[in-house]
């Protein structure tokens, strides 16, 4: 992996992917059935806990990653394939995703951005003409030999000789039913599994983990956005109200502002409230990874007000 800069021009700055390193620590949304290669092998599906292979394979050949839910589907497919293994193309499912959507500031969808050498840069959101892609995807390619990422996906089905990814360690049992769970939309099951796990060992991180994803996946889909907006714009010390605009928040990307609305509600919130908000901060401090800056000043700042 070349350690040059990314400088074309025309693409907009790159974005954090550092919580993304650490997916052997964030259980999430099991892999559908059909999240398998396709197309000759340069499209794929990834979620959460499969980016990091996104990453690596990035270090090879330029990857195009495309956002799609909300009842929009993906559409770059014929457009990369026209490009003959010069690009992989991975989707992903914003509205099952949420790491992958704080991590890449997903707004809408369809939002598309770029991995080069474990690098990503954002290219666009919304639908564009075909020429205007084709130039973004030329430009991209042009970033990429910049950094000496100039691999191609093999063309046609993988063989038996492709090389294959590593075989994955089996998850404890408690761990793989609350990812069948999550799979399944049950989010109250999973969060009973983790709940168990932790029980069995306080220690094991991968089920705080997992539980603080799944418990917040839980919030929202009991959360009516338009309800809650409203009540937060009546009552801006409502804790419950402001609570469930912050998982909003991070559900969209936006870490900072949730932690920027709980510690500004913090200090005249009474002591229910107060332990409320530290609790669901512990809960986004899981979500989002400790290597995340934004979760260190955060940390600092509930801290002060703590003590």
């Amino acid at each position: 992996m070349t350690n040059a800069p990314l400088n074309a021009a025309s693409l907009r700055g790159a974005v954090d992917l550092s919580s993304l390193v650490r997916q052997h620590n964030a259980p999430a949304v099991a892999p559908a059935d059909g999240e398998t290669q396709r197309s000759g092998g340069f499209a794929t599906n990834a979620n959460d806990a499969s980016f990091s292979q996104v990453l690596e394979l990035s270090n090879t050949v330029p990857v195009i990653v495309e956002f799609f839910g909300q009842g929009i589907e993906p559409t770059l497919e014929p457009t990369i394939a026209a490009y003959a293994g010069k690009f992989a193309l991975v989707t992903v499912d914003a509205t099952s995703n949420p790491q992958l959507v704080q991590a890449f500031q997903v707004q809408q969808v369809p939002t598309v951005a770029a991995v080069v050498g474990g690098r990503p840069v954002q290219l666009f959101s919304g639908v564009i003409p075909e020429n205007e892609l084709k130039e973004v995807l030329d430009q991209v390619l042009q970033l990429a030999a910049q950094n000496n990422v100039t691999g191609t996906v093999p063309a046609g089905e993988a063989s038996d000789e492709d090389p294959q990814e590593p075989e994955e360690v089996p998850l404890p049992p408690l761990h793989q039913e609350a990812l069948d769970a999550i799979a399944a939309g049950d989010f109250s099951t999973a969060i009973a599994k983790y709940e168990a796990a932790i029980a069995q060992n306080p220690r094991d991180q991968d089920a705080v983990a997992g539980l603080a994803q799944v418990s917040l996946l839980a919030r929202l889909e009991n959360t009516t956005a338009q309800a809650v907006y409203s009540a937060a714009a009546q009552d801006l010390t409502d804790v419950g109200a402001q609570m469930a605009v912050a998982d909003l928040d991070v559900s969209g990307g936006h870490l900072g502002d949730a932690f920027a609305r709980l510690l500004e509600l913090y200090p005249s919130a009474d002591t229910d409230g107060k332990n409320a908000i530290r609790t669901r901060m512990l809960e986004f401090f899981e979500i989002a990874g400790a290597d995340d800056p934004r979760v260190t000043d955060a940390r600092r700042r509930l801290t002060l007000l703590l003590y």
